[in-house]
């Protein structure tokens, strides 16, 4: 394998941080190197200086000998660098031919030439393998589906460096599975692929080379073959992490919360959803891409309209009929999708701190400033954010300080019960570690904590009891002990498929 790309002393700066300071990265071609880090680490905004979003204060980047400095992200793409970034940036209300072929329209006699894009779409699907209609709405896909479809436009460029930024965060196993076939297919032809990825079981089953970042600080590069997660992890956190889950407890008292035959109104939903939380308990929702897992906690929070069913709380039936409603009534949502539905990206962090609690504040129509400014500080040492003042955009944090804030956020609220759909996606190991301390802090506090994961071992690992859905039903459930194992999890998956 020859080197393809070079990277050598690239600084970044932002106000008040220095993000990148002197790293070095290089790839070779036809081979998958995994760029690792904790969140803050560097990783994602390396890549992006390498694709144009960010202009590097110092350094040099070479592709196949060339020094280049893209000024955009088509600059990178006409050059052959495509990316997939982790947090999905598409157009909901269009179809999925207008998303992948954003910006490269083919047209005829000056109009959109409808049929040779849907045909260039069905080709690059057939060609991976991948069953997508290219006529259908993009909102219509779930997470997961619509992140293959990123996977997939990358692809369609025919770039020569793909950067792949936490791709498996939303997948299930057995779109993963497919997206590595894609990947040794595309390896195959000589294409080098920059994989970022926190999980290292992925790590070192998929990749030849790893390197490491720390605090923007180049830290090494190793034969993934030398490598085991506990070398990988040390490195990544520059201590010694002994468990990946803090040790579980059964802090379960009553019954919480109590769902009858809950039903959506519209679209695929949920249907004839029943199930208890008590307090204290963490309750773990499993389930492949289309359980409407995630429908069932917003049909709950009252982000989806209800057709039928009952939702008691304490005892007492409540309508949730709206987010406000649920909010009142003591519930909190932090949602899959943190850019789309979490963050608001060009305000601070005080007020993305404090925006779900903004009604503890009005004071004779007067905001209560410095009380906001009072807890934004409780919420950034409580969760451990890193950031250099109150004032940062939140968009300037890494992905997993930017979840601390939220969660943060809905804590201000004082909760009865948090439904957390994806807490940990896209977030390192370290960072994992606390916001399982969190729950688990919460659960001792007496509330009723409902974590929705893709990831089988992270439910295994901090749940009392785990619920499978199927197809919008729920298929069983299971007390999280000695018998449970992944195989039963999983057998109840495909129950309703």
């Amino acid at each position: 394998m020859s080197d393809l790309l070079e990277m050598r002393g690239i600084v970044k700066e932002f106000p008040g941080v220095r993000a990148l300071n002197g790293v070095n990265f290089d790839l070779r071609k036809g081979e998958v190197h995994a760029l690792m880090g904790e969140n803050g680490a560097g990783k994602s905004t390396l890549m992006k200086c390498l694709f144009g979003i960010y202009e590097k204060d110092q350094g040099e980047i070479k592709i196949e000998g060339k020094t280049v400095n893209f000024k955009n992200s088509k600059d990178a793409l006409d050059n052959g660098v495509a990316m997939v970034h982790q947090e999905l940036n598409q157009v909901m209300k269009r179809s999925i031919a207008e998303n992948l072929m954003m910006g490269r329209v083919p047209t005829k006699h000056g109009l959109v030439d409808h049929k040779a894009m849907y045909k260039f779409c069905q080709d690059v699907f057939d060609n991976l393998g991948l069953d997508f209609n290219p006529k259908d709405i993009m909102e219509t896909k779930s997470v997961a589906e619509r992140q293959l479809i990123e996977i997939a436009k990358a692809v369609s460029y025919n770039a020569k460096i793909l950067v792949l930024d936490e791709p498996t965060s939303s997948l299930t196993e057995k779109e993963v599975e497919k997206l590595f076939s894609i990947m040794n297919t595309l390896r195959d032809r000589g294409v080098g692929i920059i994989y970022i990825s926190h999980k290292i079981e992925e790590i070192l089953n998929i990749t030849d080379r790893v390197t490491i970042l720390r605090d923007g600080t180049y830290i090494s590069t190793e034969d993934t073959k030398n490598l085991t997660s506990e070398k990988i992890i040390s490195s990544m956190v520059g201590r010694e992490m002994t468990m990946q889950f803090p040790e579980r407890h059964d802090f379960r008292g009553d019954v919480l919360l109590e769902v009858k035959n809950l039903t959506g109104k519209y679209g695929p939903t949920v249907h004839d959803a029943s199930f208890t939380l008590r307090k204290g308990e963490i309750l773990g929702i499993a389930g492949l891409v289309g359980a409407r897992r995630t429908e069932l906690v917003e049909t709950i929070f009252g982000l989806r309209e209800k057709l039928s069913g009952d939702i008691i709380l304490e005892g007492k039936k409540i309508e949730n009929s709206n987010p406000e409603a649920a909010k009142k009534n003591g519930f909190a949502l932090v949602t899959e999708e943190r850019r789309l539905t979490g963050i608001f990206p060009d305000s601070d962090i005080t007020f993305n701190s404090t925006i779900a609690n903004l009604s503890a504040y009005e004071t004779k129509k007067v905001i209560d400033k410095k009380g906001m400014i009072k807890d934004s500080k409780t919420v950034i040492d409580s969760m451990k954010v890193k950031t250099p003042n109150q004032k940062a955009k939140i968009s300037n944090l890494s992905g997993g300080n930017q979840q601390k804030v939220i969660i943060g956020r809905w804590l201000l609220t004082s909760p009865k019960v948090l439904l957390l759909d994806e807490p940990t996606r896209g977030i390192d190991v370290g960072a994992k570690y606390e916001i399982y301390e969190l729950i688990i802090k919460l659960a001792k506090e007496g509330k009723g904590v409902i974590v929705i994961s893709s990831e089988m071992t992270e439910l295994m690992g901090i749940c009392n009891r785990i619920i499978v859905m199927s197809n919008g039903r729920i298929a069983g459930e299971a007390e999280n002990d000695e018998n449970l194992t992944q195989e039963k999890i999983m057998a109840l998956q495909a129950k309703y498929v």
